[in-house]
């Protein structure tokens, strides 16, 4: 199973991948997470990105969630290829070949959950801090969900506290049917 959180940085995607990965290892199941890419890229990113750099960060994406999804049953993704991908939009546009590439790979995840902007982000090194871009980021993320015609579960900001919750919930019948699988019915 792969569960990707989506929407645009500073939102506390990283804080709930880590939340959801804890409460799910401590149902014996087994988690990877494959942590925000743009962090490892040697080119511009934020507001300085280019098609160079958003390229690298969408192969990058796909090639960790491949390697994540080959070793361990379920794979929490800090990001989506959807949300890499309106970074990407924001600076440059549509790019036709990469369209196809995002579409085609949205279909790989089983779940994604939209994080709705609860505050302005705050600096640690690499995230930039204009509201307006955090801003502009969550709309072209709403924007590509509704062109790609992805159906994501939205989060709501006044339920924090639940988030983990409701994801799992959301999560559970397919967890159910795998850990059923472990344990045949008796003869």
């Amino acid at each position: 199973m792969k569960i990707a959180f989506i929407g645009t940085h500073g939102v506390g995607k990283t804080t709930l991948c880590y939340e959801t990965a804890a409460a799910l290892k401590k149902r014996d199941l087994s988690v990877e997470m494959v942590k925000e890419v743009a962090r490892d890229c040697p080119l511009p990113i934020n507001r300085d990105t280019n098609l160079a750099a958003q390229s690298w960060i969408l192969h990058t994406q796909i090639a960790r969630e491949i390697e994540a999804g080959n070793r361990y049953e379920i794979v929490i993704c800090d990001r989506s290829v959807l949300d890499n991908y309106a970074y990407l939009v924001h600076r440059v546009g549509a790019v036709a070949y990469l369209e196809e590439l995002v579409g085609g790979w949205l279909a790989t995840y089983d779940h994604l959950f939209k994080i709705p902007i609860v505050g302005r982000p705050a600096f640690d090194g690499t995230r930039d801090v204009s509201r307006d871009f955090q801003r502009g980021i969550d709309e072209d993320v709403d924007r590509l969900v509704a062109r790609f015609g992805v159906v994501p579960r939205f989060l709501e900001a006044s339920r924090r506290s639940h988030w983990v919750e409701n994801i799992l919930k959301a999560v559970s019948p397919d967890l159910l049917v795998r850990q059923e699988s472990l344990f045949p019915p008796e003869a």
